[in-house]
C-alpha cells in the first residue's frame, strides 16, 4: 500500500469515454506542489491526444477539499523569482485545461481556494456539495491577481461581484456561489458523485462532433478582453508576498504596508 510520502500526487483513470483526474494529498486540503501543476498540464496534454476521452472530471480525493490551491510551505522555501516562476506553470496548467476541446467537470467537495478556485473555474462546468466553500484570498498574501483568472471569473459573475471577492478575499458556501453563477450544480454531499458521473456520462454519450463545436462556439461567443492577453506573468509583492506568506504559516494577521 501506498504511504502518503510515496502515493501518487495526481491520479487518472479513464473509463467508457471518461477520464477523471484525482488530486491525492487529502492530508493537506489537496494542494498543489510546483510538481503538479507540470503534472497537470502533462495529464491534459494526454487526454487531449486520446481520441476516446469524450469528458474529463477533476475531482479532489477525500471530503475536505477539491483543492486548496498552491503549496503555501513549499512558497516559503522558494527564492522570490522561483515563486513568480511557479505561478506562470500553474497558469500554463489552467490554459492547457481550459484549451481542452472536450468539456471538462470540477466536482467540488469542499474548498476550492486561490489556485483551486482558478481551477475549477478553468472547467466547464462545476458540481458543488453543501460541503464546497470557494474564494480569491490572495490579497491576503500579497499575490497579484492575473488577467486570465480576471477575466475567468468577471465572465462568470460580472465584475462587481469578481471585485468584491477579489478586494475582500472572503470566502463563500455553494449556495452562494451558485446564486453568484460560479456554480452550475448545487447538490447535497451524498449525492455529488453519482451526480457528476451522471453528468459527465450524459455529456459523453452524445454526439462527440456536437459537443465539441458547441464547446468551440460558444467560446467564440465571449468577449475578448486586452487586459486578458498575456501582456505580463502572474507576479507578486516583493514587499507583501514574504510578509503574507510568514503570516499565514504563523496563523496570524499580516502587518502590509498601506501604499503602493
Amino acid at each position: 500500500m501506498a504511504t502518503v510520502a510515496t502515493a501518487p500526487a495526481l491520479l487518472m483513470e479513464k473509463k467508457d469515454g471518461i477520464a477523471t483526474i484525482t488530486i491525492n494529498r487529502p492530508w493537506v486540503r489537496n494542494c498543489f506542489t510546483m510538481e503538479m501543476w507540470h503534472e497537470l498540464r502533462e495529464l491534459t496534454t494526454e487526454v487531449a491526444a486520446n481520441a476516446d476521452i469524450r469528458v474529463l472530471v477533476i475531482q479532489g480525493a477525500g471530503d475536505e477539499a477539491f483543492t486548496s490551491g498552491s503549496d503555501i510551505k513549499e512558497f516559503a522555501t522558494m527564492p522570490l523569482e522561483a515563486v513568480n516562476t511557479n505561478f506562470q506553470v500553474l497558469e500554463d496548467a489552467l490554459t492547457a485545461v481550459e484549451n481542452l476541446p472536450i468539456p471538462t467537470i470540477a466536482c467540488l467537495n469542499g474548498y476550492a481556494l486561490g489556485g483551486g478556485l482558478e481551477l475549477a473555474l478553468a472547467c466547464d462546468l462545476r458540481i458543488a456539495s453543501e460541503r464546497a466553500t470557494m474564494g480569491m484570498p490572495i490579497a491576503r498574501l500579497g499575490v497579484m491577481i492575473s488577467p486570465k483568472f480576471a477575466k475567468r471569473i468577471v465572465d462568470l459573475i460580472g465584475p462587481s461581484r469578481a471585485k468584491d471577492l477579489l478586494y475582500t478575499g472572503r470566502l463563500v458556501g455553494a449556495s452562494e456561489a451558485h446564486s453568484m453563477g460560479m456554480i452550475n450544480y448545487f447538490v447535497l454531499s451524498h449525492e455529488l458523485k453519482k451526480t457528476t458521473a451522471d453528468i459527465a456520462r450524459r455529456i459523453a454519450n452524445n454526439s462527440a462532433a456536437s459537443v465539441r463545436t458547441a464547446k468551440e462556439t460558444v467560446a467564440l461567443c465571449l468577449p475578448i478582453s486586452e487586459a486578458s492577453a498575456d501582456r505580463r506573468p502572474y507576479f507578486i509583492d516583493i514587499v507583501d508576498f514574504p510578509e503574507g506568506v510568514a503570516a499565514f504559516l504563523e496563523k496570524r494577521s499580516p502587518n502590509f504596508r498601506h501604499t503602493v
